[in-house]
């Protein structure tokens, strides 16, 4: 079984003959402890052409030191990565099927194996509080790597460490880089060992320098659709671990590029995007049937918390579990099956070919103040005529989707329009959200009625079911009584 934990750490270079600085008299630490002598040896696991390493993953076998074992680094934050690890086991020539498959959405079924071999020798202090309690780890290490290439060349350097302990604060690893500084030892380029010894094969490119707010419309789309690339795929390793939350976040990064490709037809040529917006919709039907049962589940669980006990007749929450328990784990299976197939795959690099070369028409090149208004103009007429007379279950569905496709435009738009934009946001997000809550209660009225038929078949009492059933239906109709004055009071978007 894995472990997880999440490390906060920097990385800096020093020339040879540099020594480290003093540190135990920063504010805060009590003791220094150590130097502690490690020996440690890794061999590093990828696809042929680096995807884990370009994508800032890092995957592999430790020996040696007190934490020896399979070890898959994923990011997590600045300076921040989430380590998981499992039990080192045979030395083997692919990683474990359970790393294996967290890397997936890089990897993307391309044979994982090693890459490089890495050997260190490590001295270790630790910085720790009059308590004794470990404030921050720093270490000194002397490299010394090849990468299992024909001929490749050992390289060797010397770098420092320093990771964040449980009672430290980012406070002091400031002061730590500062007194380092002082010392001629300098912030890395490389956030990992193994990008600094391959980089002759990774990609060279410098950090971006910070860059005004996107003026054209192409460049403000595709920001969006570059930033729900990013979630999707950041996403996907949480969704085959069924971390919270994660289904939901996945589905909504796919629905927004998919709405964006939609509503931006026209500077991203629609006829180009028209298949990848077909696949986006499968991929978030496959993550639906999870994230629904999720959500009536939650439903149903907090609406029988929220009754009188003497109207919960019968083992009621035992029945939810009975019914959505297995429903769950068979959605996740399948949502899993999804994400390893080839079709998949085949998506995601489709959206990567988006974003690395996007099909803009000329109107990508106007002004994003001049282009947009329009495009969120047509948005909105396209939830007019299908919210105005809205009154059964079905149209008052299709004005929810269109609802959420305007709020998906005007994010788009919100860099270039700030607070107008994000106010009007807010504003169709709540008319979303109120028809959100009344196509839940559609989708709920059925299961109840299943719920309450079989706790009958069963010989249990089935009346707690049939009075969420009513409550459910009472529900349906505020919402459908309430609809009409706040459609009138959303009004049109003012963003030119």
């Amino acid at each position: 079984m894995s472990t997880s934990v999440h490390e906060t750490e920097r990385k800096y270079e020093a020339a040879g003959g540099t020594a480290l600085p003093d540190l135990a008299d920063l504010p805060g630490v009590a003791a220094v402890a150590g130097p502690e002598e490690q020996r440690l040896e890794a061999v590093y696991y990828d696809t042929a052409d680096l995807r884990l390493a370009r994508a800032g993953l890092t995957l592999r076998r430790r020996t040696g030191g007190d934490d020896a074992g399979w070890h898959l680094k994923l990011p997590a934050g600045v300076d921040t990565r989430e380590e998981v690890r499992l039990p080192p086991g045979r030395a083997a020539k692919h990683p474990p099927k359970q790393l294996g498959s967290l890397v997936q959405v890089h990897a993307r079924g391309n044979e994982l194996a090693p890459v490089a071999r890495i050997q260190t020798t490590r001295q270790r202090w630790q910085l720790v509080d009059d308590k004794g309690r470990l404030l921050t780890e720093v270490v000194e290490d002397l490299v010394s790597g090849q990468a299992l290439a024909d001929d490749s060349p050992v390289d060797s350097w010397r770098e420092i460490e320093v990771e964040l302990g449980e009672r430290g604060d980012v406070a002091l690893l400031d002061r730590v880089e500062a007194r380092l500084a002082d010392a001629g030892i300098s912030r890395s380029t490389s956030s990992a060992k193994l990008t600094r010894l391959l980089a002759d094969r990774m990609a060279t490119t410098t950090p971006p320098k910070p860059k005004a707010p996107a003026k054209s419309a192409g460049d403000v789309v595709l920001a969006y659709l570059r930033e729900q690339a990013d979630a999707l795929k950041h996403q996907d390793p949480r969704v085959r671990r069924g971390e919270d939350d994660a289904v939901h976040q996945m589905r909504v990064a796919t629905r927004r590029m998919r709405s964006a490709l939609q509503a931006f037809g026209t500077i991203v040529e629609r006829d180009d995007t028209r298949q990848l917006t077909e696949e986006l919709k499968w991929l978030a039907g496959v993550l639906g049937e999870a994230r629904d049962l999720e959500v009536l589940r939650t439903r149903f669980e907090g609406a029988v918390g929220a009754l009188d006990r003497e109207l919960v007749l019968g083992p009621v929450r035992a029945q939810l579990t009975r019914h959505f328990g297995p429903l769950e784990a068979a959605a996740h299976e399948s949502a899993v099956a999804a994400l390893d197939s080839d079709r998949y795959f085949a998506l995601l690099d489709a959206v990567d070919a988006l974003i690395a070369d996007p099909p803009f028409t000329a109107v990508a090149g106007q002004k994003a103040t001049k282009a947009l208004p329009a495009l969120v103009d047509r948005t909105y007429r396209r939830l007019a005529k299908r919210a105005e007379g809205a009154h059964d279950d079905f149209e008052l569905h299709e004005a929810r989707k269109a609802a959420k496709r305007l709020r998906y435009a005007v994010e788009v738009s919100e860099p270039r329009f700030g607070e107008r934009a994000k106010k009007y946001r807010k504003k169709v997000k709540a008319v979303q959200e109120l028809l959100g809550e009344h196509q839940d209660g559609v989708v709920a009225r059925p299961v109840l009625r299943e719920l309450g038929a079989k706790a009958q078949l069963d010989n249990e009492n089935g009346f707690t079911f049939g009075l969420l059933h009513g409550l459910e239906t009472a529900a349906a109709q505020r919402v459908e009584d309430r609809f009409p004055a706040v459609w009138r009071a959303l009004g049109k978007p003012k963003l030119r």
